[in-house]
């Protein structure tokens, strides 16, 4: 209820900000199954414009664990479905905790394989949880602000979907297995930021 609650306002808030977003390719996301969401980190909003995009699906979210120490902060993301992770020492919670939700319950998750917004490089984790979890990878991409200024200014903001990656070939998520998801997942992002804008060029503020 919390969740429903919380993604009703912000949408309203983003609609008055930024006007209406245009969700692309919606039609790609499963509907009768869990999934991981997966996208490059360009900016701090870019995760609820993609909760948003692929409501009325729920998701649980990654949030570092510093941000859990306020305890008003804590109840929000606590009721909004996020847990905590260490991003300097990740514990076997950090893949654990996902895999359960995945498996047990109706929650997808949002991850961003980069982990930290200006990187391109793609991290395991993803890769691991989304093997043992037994689910597809859905990727997708923001093109629009990247500062709040921009955001004021109603610059266009678009969210596109692509079709599910199936890594369930992938027999071992070693060296060469993990960098075979990592291809698989950039040559998405690439073609949906080519869907999108053949010009579109990501510049972190």
């Amino acid at each position: 209820m919390f969740y429903s609650f919380i993604r009703g306002l912000v949408r309203v808030l983003l609609l008055l900000l930024n006007g209406r977003a245009d969700f692309q390719n919606r039609q790609a996301l499963p509907s009768q199954a869990n999934y991981i969401l997966v996208a490059p980190h360009r900016t701090w909003w870019d995760p609820l414009y993609m909760a948003l995009g692929a409501s009325p699906k729920k998701f649980a979210f990654m949030a570092k664990e510093e941000l859990f120490k306020n305890p008003i902060l804590r109840f929000i993301l606590v009721h909004c479905n996020a847990f905590p992770v260490d991003r300097d020492k990740p514990g076997p919670s950090a893949v654990k905790t996902p895999i359960k939700l995945l498996k047990n319950t109706d929650l997808s998750l949002v991850m961003f394989p980069s982990g930290t917004r200006h990187s391109s490089e793609l991290k395991g984790g993803m890769a691991l949880i989304a093997k043992m979890a037994k689910v597809p990878i859905v990727p997708c991409v923001y093109q629009g602000p990247v500062t709040f200024k921009g955001l004021l200014a109603r610059k266009k903001v678009v969210t596109r979907f692509g079709d599910p990656i199936d890594i369930s070939d992938i027999k071992k998520m070693d060296k060469a297995g993990l960098a075979e998801v990592e291809r698989r997942i950039q040559s998405a992002f690439d073609a949906l930021d080519q869907e999108i804008d053949p010009n579109f060029t990501y510049h972190a503020k």
